[in-house]
């Protein structure tokens, strides 16, 4: 019930030889009104405090923090606060407000090189061991899927191979040829300078056959079906979709993920060769119209210097950014925020990630394909 008018919240101040005396009294509510410690103290000298409960009927935190603004003003008047007279319970209540007050939070410092360096490791150890751990599972539910074939859902992964295979044949043609286009007449301007036209051939052929047509192909792959592959099942982590399959006893991992990756390691290799053709096509055309050479005469020249050993390099290479593109696609999916713009982070993340990764794998390649005499 309200504090009536005689029962209200009252506070004075009597000044008795170089101390003030705060003498407080009534019926202490939150919700009540109670006098202000701001206006009491605008025409009060500064000298040491000490309180006096009379007829308190009852209290709450209003006279806490009453009593914390008195003392938080004298001590900034550097001033002494006695607060013996106070009940032991009232006493320690206001001691938490000195001590946030007596104690104020240091200004925010910027890290410095080393907290930088091990924070920057911490970041990439704990990425590295998330990686690690799903290719681990996903490894598990291949080898169970190997020796269960009728687990596999084998109609998700037809579809998922139409998808990332036979409508990917268009745009991925298209930046095959281009790539043939340029690489046939980059070379173009500067043999022609040494009467080595014909040599164009073999550029063309075994840079599409050994990175271009692999490594583009990826990239393609990876901002077109990666991305899919994290929103999807982004979207249906914030469904909780992905939850209502580990409620059912279906793990994610065989139902969402093994069918993708299936699909992106059988269909990347056919990619890529046919990837290989197009360039070749492609450095055919500039040679043809720009330097004068017959297809015939490219064909011819360009099976001397490519064998099956760079058709095979290709291809490994190939199989191995399918698996990485499916990988980092349905690893940040499942990781995803469960809110659209979590979606829309893990599509991002999933092309910085198989991207960094394709360069990555290739750059070890090319040191392993060399060491190993290829």
């Amino acid at each position: 019930m309200p504090a009536s008018d005689s029962d209200a919240a009252t506070a004075e101040i009597r000044s008795e030889d170089s101390r003030l005396t705060v003498v407080v009294s009534g019926e202490w509510r939150i919700t009540g009104r109670r006098p202000d410690w701001a206006e009491l103290s605008k025409s009060t000298p500064p000298a040491d405090l000490q309180f006096e409960l009379k007829e308190i009927s009852h209290w709450d935190t209003s006279l806490v923090l009453f009593i914390a603004a008195a003392t938080n003003w004298g001590r900034s008047h550097d001033v002494a606060s006695d607060l013996k007279s106070l009940p032991e319970a009232l006493q320690r209540m206001v001691g938490h407000f000195d001590n946030k007050t007596r104690y104020p939070v240091p200004a925010e410092r910027p890290p410095n090189f080393l907290a930088i360096v091990g924070n920057a490791f911490l970041d990439f150890y704990q990425k590295s061991l998330e990686y690690t751990r799903f290719v681990g599972e996903c490894t598990l539910s291949f080898a169970y899927l190997a020796r269960n074939p009728s687990k596999l859902r084998w109609r998700d992964t037809l579809a998922e191979m139409q998808r990332c295979g036979a409508m990917a044949l268009p745009i991925t043609g298209l930046i095959a040829f281009l790539v043939g286009v340029i690489l046939a007449y980059s070379g173009a301007v500067i043999l022609r300078q040494f009467g080595g036209d014909i040599w164009v051939a073999d550029l063309v052929g075994v840079t599409m056959t050994r990175e271009m047509a692999g490594m583009m192909t990826a990239i393609v792959v990876a901002g077109r079906t990666g991305a899919a592959f994290a929103a999807e099942i982004g979207n249906m982590r914030a469904n909780e979709e992905v939850d209502a399959l580990t409620t059912l006893g279906i793990r994610p991992i065989d139902f969402l993920v093994v069918p993708r990756l299936l699909a992106l390691g059988v269909m990347m290799p056919l990619l890529a060769l046919y990837a290989n053709a197009l360039g070749v096509v492609g450095g055919m055309a500039i040679a043809w119209g720009l330097l004068d050479i017959p297809p015939a005469a490219f064909w011819v020249e360009m099976l001397t210097s490519v064998d099956l050993s760079d058709l095979m390099t290709g291809m490994i290479k190939a199989t191995v950014f399918g698996a990485i593109i499916g990988f980092a696609g349905c690893l940040r999916g499942l990781q995803a925020s469960r809110s659209a713009s979590g979606v829309g982070e893990a599509a991002t993340s999933a092309v910085v990630t198989s991207i960094l990764l394709i360069i990555v794998s290739d750059a070890i390649f090319a040191v392993l394909f060399n060491i190993l005499g290829w």
